[in-house]
């Protein structure tokens, strides 16, 4: 979030604040879209927050992908500053996002989401309203720890195909094609058959979202045994030093898997 980040939006016009609170004083709508729960405090709270310099009238976006509890707490804090406020995580990755085509899952008052509809519609292909305030971050956990798992039982997969001898490229065409082909499991097949790890998503970030995901399903009375057994995997790829590429990495870190040149094509 520093401002050297933010240097090709300000060579194309935008302006650049010193702090949130800066950013918000005249702004209508606030979209706030960061990494976890630590950074979302970071950018509302405090003296240099969000919250501190935003209008009574304005409306609070947070868009990240967050645990539950943190979300309703800062509907809590936006209220008690007279703001309207929406959670309205997306879904989508870097392409989506180019191309004006994520799709925002929003929890809140329907007013308050009419209200920042406008701002979103631009950047969306769908707005979808799921429910309260929470709504959007719990759908979220529901959308990731499945893909996380998908994931990771199609890594698991592929090692299996590479151990046992099998022509990769055409076990992955019957995956692909078949029952398992899923639009994630084409996509991040490809990625993984290419060993192409250049990052649409980070696999710190897959695993952050499992674990809350996790967290929030047992607060609710459900254990997430699959979702634990794919964190286990995304643990050890981060421990392969892998937090940093894209989540198809989770491939490389299957125990068992063949060595490049070991793999029999």
């Amino acid at each position: 979030r520093g401002a050297e980040r933010a240097a090709a939006l300000r060579d194309r016009g935008a302006t650049i604040a010193a702090s949130p609170r800066e950013a918000v004083w005249d702004a209508d709508v606030i979209v706030s879209m960061v990494a976890d729960d630590e950074a979302s405090r970071s950018v509302w709270t405090g003296e240099n927050g969000a919250l501190a310099g935003a209008r009574s009238d304005a409306v609070a976006v947070e868009c990240s992908t967050l645990s539950p509890a943190w979300v309703l707490q800062l509907a809590e804090r936006a209220a008690v500053a007279g703001l309207g406020f929406a959670d309205a995580p997306v879904t989508g990755s870097k392409p989506q996002a180019e191309a004006g085509e994520l799709l925002f899952l929003v929890g809140g008052d329907r007013e308050v989401v009419e209200r920042a509809r406008p701002v979103l519609q631009p950047m969306s292909r769908e707005i979808v309203h799921v429910g309260p305030v929470g709504s959007g971050a719990r759908m979220k956990l529901v959308n990731n720890f499945m893909s996380g798992v998908q994931a990771a039982a199609l890594a698991e997969a592929l090692a299996f195909v590479e151990a046992c001898g099998l022509e990769a490229g055409a076990a992955m065409s019957v995956l692909m094609n078949g029952a398992p082909g899923s639009p994630l499991v084409k996509t991040v097949g490809a990625r993984m058959m290419g060993r192409d790890y250049d990052v649409n998503f980070l696999l710190s970030l897959m695993r952050k979202d499992i674990a809350y995901a996790i967290d929030e399903a047992q607060r609710h009375g459900v254990t997430l045994r699959t979702a634990a057994a794919a964190r286990e995997l995304y643990d050890a790829a981060i421990a392969d030093g892998r937090g940093g590429a894209d989540f198809a990495a989770i491939a490389e870190s299957v125990p068992g898997k063949p060595a490049p040149h070991d793999r029999r094509r």
